[in-house]
């Protein structure tokens, strides 16, 4: 039998994450790459193809209330509600510069087509004009009498146009400096305006579309859409968009007029996109439906676009909708009319606290997640685009379980607080299933035959579904037929797990306890005591008779199904712990809990063995691919983390590492016995090895004229082995007797390296602050060394050593050499002596050699007084 091989660890890819907050302002470049969305208090960079947070521009602390690119897309403007205006270089995603632009919030911004003007719309019902280079305004309108909504550069002339709470719109010509004509037809907020060649387009909340002759100020034609507008775009001849919608024939019959028709389109709160023609005011295509459109009157405040943007060349329609969902239209052919609209991708900018999820499909390329809405969302693994929604549900969808059926067909089984179950298929709903009088906290499919479903309710009932022949009766939706219930708990079930084999099905409740109950008539088999708070989740062993238990209590417990025994009990969250589920065949497990943590146990030793802290909240989702083992989790911080296996990539990853680490030993030998100090020291770096540095430096140190060989090996490290260099020079610099060394690597890196290179090093300044209080202690050292040279000086003097003596040959000594000479030597030597009790000598001897000198001096004044006594 093959021997278990246990993960060992698991890497971390952030696949889901917000980017894009409610009230925010977003940006779409010229060549639609990328998307700038304003996320709270910071600025998220999102590529448009695989949907991915390119970078984060940390903002001001305050919400970003506007955002607008330049022509070029290399500088990004925006202003928040701190009334800072930001001027961002995207290449380094640093700010330019800032300053303060209005008295208000800015509400909208818009950027000419030379990229050097920037006009802003401010809730203190000013317009103001901006030199981008210098920062400083240019002009200053006045006149609005309520908040400037919106605002818009003409892209062929020097004017201005802005809209405004109070239906006003208005045209400022940027070179006379003055209104030149006001557009009084709007009873109400003007939300959005367009330019084609001489005719504006404004667009308002009094569910009309204006349409105006910039010549005169007059109205050509006002076109009702009994709906709110939010945006309005003009259908410019020449673009894919037009040319799809075949308008050039209808612009060529008509060619004979005066006036070309314009074509532009509008979104706004009921959640469609149509298409208009300025020509009779006609409709000619409207969206027939969308996830967004508004189904009842109370779906208002969540439903419908705020936002629309003409994608250029041929990516289609971007609209933004209410709930913070990007989607992307493309334009199709069709059979019964010329095109239609459809939708290619679907990017989810704040997904909500996350309540469950679970992998879908045959490959588990799917994932599908329940938030703290009515719907549920299936993204695509491979593009983290959300490719369908599941709507039915009329409030928010607590848990959900997935399957494959018996014909291969992919299947949704999800609970609400509506107190039904539904079924779905695809993106279709197939059944439902009523008589619940609580929230359904807890469903779970069948395992082995996959022909009935288990839920559980707070009203603290179980029932079992049966579903067999349902999927036969095509798209209409039948009733589910309960087969069997039982009054299960004294308190809400929380969890539902069945067994492989389609037997037995436990449940987790609030009062404490998990019942294991026989299906399909739901006879008690045994109770599970022994916790003392709730419990959030259980499930069976795949291979053992027991069943996993997680609580509030912290604790994770394993039982027996035949007595329900405790048999381990597992400690280590800091908080209640709320998923658990089994890896490698039983013989592991993974919790998450609500400290934000998520675990790894291994079940024989008692171990925990990983711990993982990639979420800032509760981790109350918790899926574990069948097939691949691969990890999904989320929680109250609306992110979604997916886990790969790294255990063989990571014994790979070390095995290479120690081949490298024994090849580059090698070759530090080869260098050292080459004598090639500079090729040592950069191995040394390379090894992370400050022993070998240390010994390679004091070889140095104790060569003369080795400062070359040093500072060329200086010249060579990188920003980051100059930092490792610091930090080891800080340790030999606070060891005595490795100063010596440390302060002649340091003399060497300030007489090589420029201080502005220094200075630029990051977190040189506390390495610093580390080195000065030991360097002073050692100068300190030197000096009382230096003094004691002069002492010893004085003493030699006495002595006639090292008086100047004539050298004649009378005074040489044996050897050849001249007592002046041999004097030099023996200080030379004395010196040394000195010098190296002093660095040796612990504080007492040195207090000893102190008392002993005064004590020889009190014996020698005490002498002289003798001696004068007597020679008096």
């Amino acid at each position: 039998m093959a021997t278990t091989s246990y993960k060992k660890n698991y890497r971390c890819v952030p696949s889901l994450e917000q980017f894009y907050s409610q009230g925010s302002a977003f940006a779409v470049s010229s060549d639609g790459s990328f998307l700038a969305c304003g996320c709270d208090d910071k600025i998220k960079i999102v590529g448009s193809s695989n949907f991915s947070i390119i970078k984060t521009l940390e903002g001001d602390s305050e919400r970003v209330t506007a955002l607008t690119l330049s022509p070029n897309d290399k500088f990004l403007f925006s202003a928040s509600s701190s009334r800072l205006i930001t001027v961002w270089d995207l290449s380094t995603s640093k700010p330019l510069r800032q300053w303060k632009g209005h008295e208000g919030s800015v509400r909208g911004m818009a950027c000419d087509a030379s990229g050097g003007i920037l006009a802003t719309a401010g809730e203190d019902r000013l317009v103001r004009v901006w030199d981008v280079d210098g920062g400083f305004c240019t002009h200053n309108f006045k006149g609005h009498e309520q908040v400037v909504t919106s605002i818009l550069f003409h892209p062929d002339q020097l004017l201005l146009f802005s809209g405004s709470d109070d239906g006003k719109v208005r045209v400022w010509d940027l070179v006379g400096r003055k209104c030149t004509a006001v557009l009084d037809k709007h009873f109400s907020t003007v939300t959005s305006l367009a330019v084609d060649g001489w005719t504006l387009l404004s667009g308002g909340r009094d569910k009309v579309v204006n349409l105006w002759n910039l010549r005169d100020g007059a109205l050509k034609m006002t076109v009702p859409t009994y709906e709110m507008v939010e945006t309005v775009c003009v259908i410019h001849p020449g673009t894919h968009f037009y040319s799809s919608l075949g308008l050039n024939e209808t612009s060529t019959a008509k060619k004979k007029k005066s006036s070309p028709p314009v074509f532009f389109l509008t979104v706004g709160e009921r959640g469609v996109v149509r298409i208009w023609n300025s020509e009779g005011a006609i409709c000619l295509f409207e969206q027939g439906s969308s996830d967004v459109a508004i189904s009842s009157n109370k779906d208002e405040l969540k439903r419908g676009f705020v936002a629309a943007v003409l994608m250029p060349s041929d990516q289609g329609l971007l609209c933004l909708t209410a709930d913070q969902q990007f989607l992307f239209y493309s334009l199709e052919k069709s059979d019964e009319e010329a095109f239609c609209l459809k939708l290619s991708r679907r990017l989810v900018g704040y997904n909500e606290e996350i309540v469950d999820m679970k992998f879908l499909g045959d490959d588990e390329q799917f994932l599908a997640v329940a938030t703290n809405i009515e719907q549920v969302r299936v993204y695509d693994l491979a593009s983290m685009s959300c490719s369908y929604v599941l709507t039915g549900h009329s409030e928010i969808v607590l848990c959900l379980d997935t399957c494959i059926s018996s014909s291969g067909k992919t299947l949704v089984v999800t609970g609400s607080k509506d107190n039904s179950v539904r079924l779905w298929e695809n993106s279709s709903c197939i059944g439902i299933g009523t008589g619940h009088m609580g929230a359904v906290g807890a469903v779970a499919f069948s395992k082995k035959k996959n022909n009935f479903i288990v839920s559980g309710s707070s009203d603290r009932t179980l029932k079992v579904w049966s579903f067999d022949g349902l999927q036969d009766n095509g798209s209409e939706i039948m009733n589910l037929r309960a087969k069997a219930v039982v009054a299960a708990h004294d308190k809400d079930i929380n969890s539902l797990a069945v067994a492989p084999n389609d037997n037995l099905v436990c449940s987790g409740s609030q009062d404490r306890t998990a019942c294991v109950w026989r299906l399909p008539d739901l006879v008690s088999v045994v109770v599970l005591k022994g916790h003392k708070r709730g419990i959030w989740c259980v499930e069976f062993s795949p291979v053992d008779q027991c069943v996993i238990t997680a609580s509030g209590d912290k604790t994770i417990k394993i039982w027996a199904i035949s007595d329900g025994a405790c048999l381990k009990t597992f400690e280590g969250h800091t908080s209640s712990i709320l998923r658990v589920s089994f890896l490698t065949r039983g013989a592991q497990f993974v919790s998450s809990g609500a400290d934000g943590l998520v675990k790894l146990w291994t079940v024989k030793t008692n171990e925990c063995i990983a711990t993982y802290d990639q979420h800032e909240d509760k981790v109350w989702a918790l899926a574990v691919g069948k097939k691949t083992e691969m990890l999904a989790t989320g929680g109250g911080d609306a992110v979604v983390n997916l886990w790969h296996d790294s255990t063989v990539e990571d014994k790979e990853e070390t095995f290479r590492k120690e081949e490298e680490a024994v090849l580059k030993g090698q070759e530090l030998e080869n260098a050292l016995s080459d004598a090639n100090y500079i090729k040592a020291i950069k191995i040394a770096f390379e090894l992370r090895r400050p022993h070998k540095l240390f010994d390679l430096f004091s070889e140095l140190f104790r060569k003369r004229h080795a400062e070359d060989q040093v500072d060329k090996a200086l010249q060579s490290l990188g920003i980051d082995e100059q930092y490792q260099l610091f930090e080891y020079v800080r340790e030999w610099n606070s060891k005595p007797k490795l100063c010596s060394v440390a302060q002649f690597v340091l003399s060497r890196v300030f007489s090589t390296l420029p201080p502005k290179e220094i200075i630029e090093i990051k977190g040189i300044s506390e390495i610093l602050e580390g080195l000065i209080p030991y360097t002073q202690r050692h100068f300190s050292r030197a000096d009382r060394l230096e003094r004691s040279t002069l002492l010893l000086d004085y003493t030699l003097h006495g002595m006639s050593v090292i008086e100047p003596l004539e050298t004649n040959d009378s005074q040489r000594l044996p050897n050849g050499e001249s007592a002046l000479q041999h004097s030099d030597e023996k200080t030379k030597e004395m010196l040394g002596e000195i010098l190296n009790s002093e660095q040796t000598d612990s504080p007492t001897e040195v207090k000893q050699l102190s008392s002993k000198k005064r004590k020889s001096k009190k014996s020698k004044e005490s002498g002289k007084v003798k001696s004068r006594k007597a020679v008096e």
